[in-house]
C-alpha cells in the first residue's frame, strides 16, 4: 500500500469510528423493526417474477419464501418473515471472492487483470470478452469473477477452496457449507461457463487452470446462505471489513471503498444503473433470489425471495430493500446542507 493509501485508509478509519455511534443511535430499534415490517407486509404477497430455471435445481425453490434481515454496525440485528431458510449465494459470492484476491494481490490485481467498469452487457457474455480481449470486465460478471476465483491463493484445489469457504463464514458468522444438489445442477450445466473460462485462459486473463476455476466458482456459486448470513456480510462490508457481530476483521479496511465502488457499478448486472439512481446503494444479487446492499458505516440489509425480474434481480428485494433504505436514510447521497 502506498503512503498517501496508508494516511486515506487511517483516517476513513478513525473517522469511521468517530461517527458510528451516532449513526447507529440514529436508527432506533422501533423504527427499524417498523420499517422491515411495512416492507414484508406490503410485499409477501407481491407474485411478480419468476424463479431462475436455467439451473433446475433453482426451479425446485419455493417462491413464496421471503426474508429480509438488517443489520446494524453496532451489531444489531433485525429480521422480518424467513430468515433461516437456506438459499444458494450464487453471484453475492462474488463480491467475497473479489474482496479476498484485493486482499491477497491489491486492488491494483482486479483491476489490471479483469478490469473494473460495467461491460454494457449480460452478466455471462462471450461477445463482451471478444471485444475487450478480456481486459474490460468486473469481477462481478462470469467471464472476471471466474477469473478472480482462478486468482486466489492456494497449493491446489483444496486449499483455494477451503480459504474461500472460510473467508464467506467470516463474512457472515458462522460455518457455511454446499449445498450439494445445487452443485450437482450447476456443475452438469454450466458448459457455458466452462467456454467462457477457456477464452479467457486464451487471452492471458486466467493463468492457472481454467476448468479448475470453473469448478471452484460453480461450488462457491452453491454455498447455502440465509438472510440473516447475507446481511451480516453485507454489514461487514458497512463496518470497515469488520463483522460487527463476532468481532471478526473479515477483510483489509482499505480495500472496503473499492469493493463496493464496484457493487455500485456493476451489483445488480444490466440495472445497476437504475438500482443507484433509486437507492445510491451499493450491492449485489444472485439468482438464488438473494440481493444484499451496503450502508456505509450504518448498516448492512439482505433479502431472499426467489422470484427474479428480467434482469435476473429479486423483485421482493428491490423493493423491500429501497423502501427500508429510504424509511433508514439509508442512501450515502442523499446529504444535507449544514
Amino acid at each position: 500500500m502506498t503512503a498517501f493509501r496508508r494516511v486515506i485508509a487511517a483516517a476513513a478509519g478513525w473517522l469511521a469510528v468517530a461517527i458510528m455511534p451516532a449513526l447507529a443511535a440514529d436508527l432506533d430499534k422501533a423504527t427499524i423493526e417498523k420499517a422491515l415490517q411495512a416492507a414484508y407486509t406490503q410485499y409477501k404477497g407481491l407474485q411478480d417474477g419468476a424463479n431462475a430455471d436455467y439451473i433446475p435445481a433453482l426451479a425446485k425453490v419455493d417462491p413464496n419464501l421471503f426474508g429480509i434481515a438488517l443489520v446494524t454496525v453496532d451489531g444489531k440485528v433485525y429480521s422480518a418473515g424467513d430468515v433461516t431458510t437456506q438459499v444458494s449465494i450464487q453471484s453475492i459470492s462474488k463480491v467475497f471472492t473479489m474482496a479476498m484476491v484485493m486482499d491477497e494481490s491489491g486492488v491494483a490485481s482486479i483491476e489490471k487483470t479483469m478490469g473494473v467498469d460495467a461491460t454494457g452487457q449480460v452478466f455471462n457474455s462471450i461477445v463482451a470478452i471478444e471485444q475487450y480481449k478480456g481486459g474490460e470486465m468486473n469481477a462481478l460478471v462470469n467471464p472476471g469473477a471466474i477469473t478472480a476465483t482462478s486468482m486466489v491463493k492456494g497449493s491446489g484445489y483444496d486449499d483455494i477452496w477451503n480459504r474461500i469457504l472460510t473467508t464467506y463464514s467470516e463474512f457472515a458468522g458462522r460455518k457455511l457449507t454446499v449445498l450439494e444438489d445445487v452443485y450437482k445442477s450447476e456443475a452438469e450445466t454450466n458448459q457455458r461457463n466452462r467456454a467462457i473460462a477457456s477464452l479467457m485462459a486464451a487471452y492471458g486473463r486466467i493463468t492457472t487452470d481454467p476448468l479448475r476455476a470453473t469448478d471452484i466458482y460453480t461450488r462457491q456459486c452453491s454455498v447455502g446462505v440465509n438472510a440473516k448470513d447475507l446481511a451480516q456480510m453485507a454489514a461487514t462490508l458497512a463496518n470497515a471489513g469488520k463483522n460487527p457481530v463476532t468481532g471478526k476483521q473479515a477483510m483489509k479496511a482499505e480495500n472496503v471503498p473499492e469493493t463496493l465502488a464496484v457493487m455500485a457499478t456493476a451489483g445488480l448486472y444490466d440495472d445497476s444503473g437504475k438500482w443507484l439512481y433509486h437507492t445510491g446503494l451499493p450491492a449485489k444479487s444472485g439468482v438464488g433470489g438473494g440481493i444484499i446492499a451496503v450502508a456505509p458505516g450504518k448498516f448492512g440489509i439482505a433479502v431472499v425471495s426467489p422470484p427474479l425480474d428480467a434482469a435476473g434481480n429479486s423483485v421482493r428485494a428491490q423493493k423491500a430493500i429501497a423502501d427500508i433504505s429510504n424509511a433508514l436514510g439509508g442512501n450515502p447521497y442523499a446529504v444535507s446542507a449544514q
